[in-house]
């Protein structure tokens, strides 16, 4: 069993904190599914500071989630630090992490996310800072690099390191690449070996066959998976299958698949309330039914779906009709 800064993870599968989709109620059905770790959808520390309902929003957890952290983000040390703190005290969470990966060009632009790796100063300053605030472990989200010319990833692990992070997620892409092309799973291999603290690894986990390739190729702690898990939870319980030398289970058929949603969607409703819990389920139950032989029809009314009632019918209709 990884320990991350004290901090026991039962488990070698973690769920990446994606932006509009990692909230509580998908944080609660990949847990079910094996999910030993999750972390929260990014959060603006200087929204949360300046009393934001939304980025408060982002704190909720559902029971039995944990362990937890929390992500933040942001480019000064000391609004961090607080950020971190309040954090802490209103979710209860495990462990904080700071994102110094996100690619998106508003986050960029402010010098927050993945512009921290052009500033490894700065990114040292503001782990220490962190480090020092709070009463939980702190890591850090990176990328390779900037682009291919300004591979950073083990430099700045090791900043990490010395900085007093507990532990680091390597994405296996450069900022320039956002989420295209092939993630390099050679950096994080690299990362591993450059410190002493546990390593995620991160990018490309899509199939279940991938978890142990990714672990047994990097040597790293842990799998952090992503966009590999919008709509398929089962890619928890499927890559431990893979992992423990078992047989995989198929994919599960339409009928599984819209229960799933209907789970995520009931508990959507309790965090959220239903005029976002139905605007949500449009996105999630259409990844749901990736694969699904014939499914355009429910995916065109899910997306019409604005009651409880209407996104009660098309889940039905799936289980009956496809």
């Amino acid at each position: 069993m990884v320990s991350i800064g004290g901090v026991p993870i039962p488990g070698p599968l973690a769920l990446a904190p994606m932006a509009g989709v990692a909230d509580a109620a998908f944080r609660a059905v990949c847990r079910e599914q094996g999910a030993a770790y999750t972390v929260s959808e990014m959060v603006s520390a200087k929204a949360l500071l300046y009393q934001d309902a939304k980025a408060r929003k982002l704190l909720e957890r559902a029971p039995g989630d944990r362990p937890m952290a929390v992500q933040l983000f942001g480019s000064e040390p000391e609004t961090l630090a607080e950020a971190a703190k309040k954090a802490r005290d209103l979710s209860g969470c495990e462990l904080i992490d700071l994102n110094m990966g996100c690619p998106v060009g508003k986050v960029v632009r402010n010098g927050e996310g993945s512009a921290l790796l052009r500033d490894l100063p700065l990114a040292g300053k503001i782990l220490e800072t962190v480090v020092r605030a709070v009463d939980v472990p702190v890591t850090v989200k990176i990328r390779k690099g900037w682009d291919g010319g300004n591979v950073v990833a083990p430099a700045l692990a090791r900043i990490a390191q010395e900085a007093g992070a507990a532990a680091v997620c390597v994405h296996g892409r450069t900022r320039a690449q956002m989420y295209a092309g092939r993630a390099d799973w050679d950096i994080i291999r690299e990362v591993k070996a450059a410190v002493r603290i546990p390593v995620m690894a991160n990018g490309d986990v899509f199939e279940p066959e991938d978890v142990p390739r990714i672990l047994r190729y990097t040597g790293a702690d842990l799998v952090m998976i992503g966009r590999g898990a919008m709509g398929n939870p089962w890619l928890f319980s499927r890559g431990l299958a893979a992992l423990e030398g078992k047989d995989v289970p198929p994919m599960p058929g339409a009928r599984e698949r819209a229960d799933m949603a209907e789970k995520q969607f009931r508990l959507a409703l309790e965090f959220k309330g239903e005029k976002i819990a139905c605007l949500e389920a449009r996105k999630h139950v259409c990844w749901y039914l990736r694969g699904i032989p014939y499914a355009t029809w429910a995916k065109e009314r899910i997306n019409r779906a604005e009651t409880t009632a209407d996104v009660e019918k098309v889940l039905e209709l799936i289980r009956t009709e496809l």
